[in-house]
Order: structure tokens, then C-alpha cells, then sequence
């Protein structure tokens, strides 16, 4: 099922998305997205409403330097464990809206990711145990003003910019996460293309390391990491970030004044 959430005339929703192209429709769910949906009875044309960020997260965990490749052309060596940071919820942008490059930084990176969403309150759960917490998983652009986060040495303020996390453009809850092609693209042109099978830490390792130290929560996000291939976004251009079986995420970049 892939589940997401709209702006339609009639307010905000969460939908299940069915179908694809001209002839998808969005049926709005009663309540929720997490355990079995129920549903209203209304639908929309998914050309006629707005796709949203589909989650509504009360935190954004993230893995840095999940790829041997990538911790490479940041000058490092690859970590034994992962390593964790956080962006707030205020970060998140949905499909579409513009990415805001602050005047503070001279430059903002992409950063294209999968990204897994929790589906129920957890703690301490093991690897094996992953997909019984994880309600599916979506596409994400881990946003990075590049010099403040070198000139700082943690990584908070560098990552932590509103806008500084698009999702989207839905969450696909029937899809096996380990060997996906992960694609970013720069005004048409492909700058990051890896595999999520080269993932250093797969993402039952990476839910039972944060899970043992914070509590998950349902609509949660955790990031898994970007693959080699970073690079800088200008006012401008538009970056979009492809995760196979899932769907692409485009977003415009822009300065703020």
C-alpha cells in the first residue's frame, strides 16, 4: 500500500494512493495511516489535490557515513558503529516546496536517502524484529549546509535548517529494503547513484542501535544514510531523489532573502 498525506479543498488527510499516472486516486483514511486503515469513502484525483510530506514525525534520526564510498569522499574511514545525529521535525518539507539555502551558508548540499517510518511505539528491538515496527518506508533528501557542518565538528546546525528535509513522495509499506537503487539528479543530470544493499549498517542493525537508546514512536523517520556523490544546489536548479519501488522526490532550490 502506498500511503501518504494531501491538501485537497476539503481540508488536509491522510490517503492511500491507488493507481499511477493520469489515472491515480487518493482515498482519504478515516483516522490514521498506522495499523489497519479505515477509510472514509471519499477520493480524490491525485492530479486535482497537493502531496504533502506523508508522515508527521516527532523526530528525524539519521545515520551518517553508512557507505564505505561516502565516508571516503568525506576524508574518512568507515565507522565500526553507526553514527546517529538528529534533525528537528521543523526541517521537513514535503514534495515540491523549496528547498531554503540560508544566507549563512555558502554551501548547501543534497544528500539523497532512504528513509524508514515507524508504525508503532518501540523500544529495544532487535534486528530480526525490525519490519514488525516499521510501517513502510519513503524518500528522502538529508539537506546539508556543507561548511557549517566541517566548521562545527557536530552536526546540528549544519543539518537542522527548516526545509532541510524533504520526504516523499509517499510511503510504500510493502517493499523489501534491501537492494533498492538509490538516484539523485541535478537539474536532469544523475549525481548520486548507488544500492541499498551497500548500506554498511541494513536497516534491522540501524533500528535495533537507535531503538536501544530512544524510545521510537509512531511517524517517526530515520534516515539510512547517502550513498557517494554529494555535491552543491543552487538557487535555481532542482534536485530530485529516486528510490526504486518507491517514487521520486523533487524539490526546487531556492535563497532566502
Amino acid at each position: 500500500m502506498r500511503l501518504g498525506r494531501i491538501a485537497s479543498p476539503d481540508g488536509v488527510a491522510f490517503v492511500a494512493i491507488d493507481g499511477d499516472g493520469d489515472s491515480a486516486q487518493a482515498r482519504e483514511i478515516a483516522e490514521h495511516p498506522f495499523g489497519t486503515p479505515t477509510f472514509t469513502g471519499r477520493s480524490w484525483p491525485v492530479s486535482d489535490v497537493r502531496l504533502l510530506a506523508p508522515i508527521l514525525a516527532s523526530k528525524v534520526v539519521c545515520i551518517g557515513k553508512n557507505y564505505a564510498a561516502h565516508a571516503a569522499e568525506m576524508g574518512d574511514v568507515a565507522p565500526e558503529d553507526p553514527v546517529i545525529f538528529i534533525k528537528p521535525n521543523t526541517s521537513i518539507i514535503g514534495p515540491r516546496v523549496p528547498i531554503v539555502r540560508p544566507p549563512s551558508s555558502n554551501r548547501v548540499d543534497f544528500e539523497g536517502e532512504l528513509a524508514i517510518v515507524i508504525g508503532r511505539p518501540c523500544k529495544d528491538v532487535a534486528a530480526a524484529a525490525a519490519a514488525s515496527v516499521i510501517l513502510g518506508y519513503t524518500v528522502a533528501n538529508d539537506v546539508t549546509a556543507r561548511d557549517q557542518q566541517k566548521a562545527d565538528g557536530q552536526w546540528t546546525r549544519g543539518k537542522g535548517y527548516d526545509t532541510f528535509c524533504p520526504l516523499g513522495p509517499w510511503i510504500e509499506t510493502e517493499i523489501d529494503p534491501s537492494d533498492l537503487e538509490i538516484r539523485t539528479e541535478l537539474d536532469g543530470v544523475v549525481q548520486q547513484r548507488s544500492r541499498t544493499s551497500l548500506m554498511l549498517h541494513d536497516v534491522g542493525e540501524i533500528v535495533e542501535w537507535i531503538s536501544a537508546i530512544m524510545t521510537l514512536l509512531p511517524g517517526d523517520v530515520i534516515l539510512t544514510g547517502t550513498p557517494e556523490g554529494i555535491g552543491p544546489m543552487t538557487a535555481g536548479q532542482e534536485v530530485s531523489v529516486t528510490v526504486e519501488g518507491i517514487g521520486t522526490l523533487v524539490n526546487p532550490v531556492v535563497d532566502r532573502g
